[in-house]
């Protein structure tokens, strides 16, 4: 995808990597929070207070990161407070729009890309530029481009200028999610990356018997409980979800995850059927651009540009069998 060195666009796809050719994803470089008050939250600094209007959200349909955040954005009924840009013109110098943003305009071409976000942040700005990305009007800067971060600010920051009830990180569950949250990271949702991008049969073949690992643990506590932290739904459920249903559709076969399916795994199959079925989630998730994404955007991986006809997908429509809605404070 390549990145901004000094401010200038490179299509160089550095995809940095260890002495044993593991992928290892860069840190986000944009950590301000948006507080209800406006101080500052666990990194960066304050002055970002929760105002309708006030934010923008840059994301793509493909990416499980950016996918996290629309699902927030639905679930408090943000729609009208945050504004959004829906990646969908070609990768050409990385995520771009067919519209351009308040005063930001699309090039000579016609298309807006996102990197013009980040050098209007930081003109010498080196990086990646990546998806979500929260812009602020007034300060005309990124907040912070840290999907699990952003989440955490959509659950509760604007929930007194009218955003919908429901606590996704409850401070007396906080311990167990932070706990699922990193196992499924480490296993499933960075796992993942980790298998596709390997660069030797070493790395691969440790980073696909962790990935297995990850779903294995998570089918067995979902047998035994409603959500992965418990009775009720949070968080950690929702981090999961973008990566689950994406692993058939994509992870399956384009990152050679395929020892086995999400859907042969009975209850980890009903649990991402629930979430995917929980109301205004579908509205979310665009199957088709899901996978066309994936497979459009990585050359090194589908050098053809050929997307595949599979997989059927109806089995995300049959009953999930999760048994009554679950709970949310």
């Amino acid at each position: 995808m390549g990145q901004l060195f000094d401010g200038k666009w490179s299509d160089d796809d550095i995809r940095p990597s260890d002495a044993k050719g593991a992928f290892l994803r860069p840190s986000s470089a944009f950590r301000n929070w948006v507080a209800a008050d406006g101080s500052a939250g666990p990194s960066g600094e304050g002055g970002y207070p929760a105002e309708a209007g006030r934010y923008h959200l840059f994301i793509a349909s493909n990416c499980p990161w950016a996918h996290r955040t629309a699902i927030f954005r639905k679930l408090k009924g943000l729609e009208n407070a945050i504004s959004i840009s829906l990646a969908d013109a070609p990768k050409a110098q990385g995520w771009s729009y067919t519209k351009g943003f308040d005063e930001m305009k699309p090039g000579e071409d016609g298309i807006f890309r996102l990197h013009q976000v980040y050098t209007a942040a930081d003109p010498g700005y080196t990086g990646k530029v990546t998806v979500p990305t929260l812009w602020d009007r007034k300060k005309k800067t990124i907040v912070n481009n840290e999907s699990s971060e952003i989440i955490r600010m959509l659950n509760s920051a604007f929930d007194g200028i009218g955003a919908k009830a429901g606590d996704y990180y409850p401070a007396a569950m906080r311990g167990e999610i932070d706990e699922v949250n990193a196992f499924v990271y480490e296993h499933v949702n960075n796992g993942v990356y980790r298998s596709g991008f390997a660069k030797t049969q070493d790395a691969y073949n440790e980073a696909v018997a962790r990935v297995f690992k990850g779903l294995d643990w998570m089918e067995e506590r979902l047998s035994r409980q409603r959500y992965l932290a418990g009775d009720r739904i949070t968080e950690a459920d929702w981090r999961a979800f973008p990566t689950l249903i994406r692993f058939d559709l994509v992870y399956f076969s384009h990152f050679k995850c395929n020892l086995r399916r999400v859907q042969d795994y009975p209850n980890l199959a009903g649990f991402t059927r629930e979430l995917y079925q929980w109301p205004g989630i579908e509205e979310t998730c665009d199957l088709a651009t899901m996978k066309s994404g994936y497979y459009l955007s990585m050359p090194h991986l589908n050098p053809s540009h050929i997307v595949p006809a599979g997989p059927d997908t109806s089995w995300l429509e049959r009953p999930h069998g999760r048994g009554r809605v679950g709970k949310v404070a």
